[in-house]
């Protein structure tokens, strides 16, 4: 996931423990959706996906308000 920022988000997981856990918590749901979809009904995959993708906006917001602050 937003393999262009690979720095920014190896510094942010260090400085930010919020930032760490939702990149964790994004990770895991992409891992369940890859491996166990077939085990999941339609809503729950749909939720997931939505929690995910809230997730990953959370994650680049935090990627941009970074690359803003320094100067990147």
């Amino acid at each position: 996931m937003l393999e262009e920022y690979r720095d920014i988000i190896s510094k942010l997981k260090q400085e930010d423990a919020h930032f760490a856990k939702q990149f964790e918590k994004h990770n895991a749901l992409d891992d369940e959706l890859d491996n166990k979809s077939d085990l999941l009904t339609d809503s729950e995959i749909e939720q997931k996906k939505k929690e995910k993708l809230a997730l990953k906006d959370a994650i680049y917001a935090k990627i941009l308000e970074y690359k803003k602050e320094h100067n990147l």
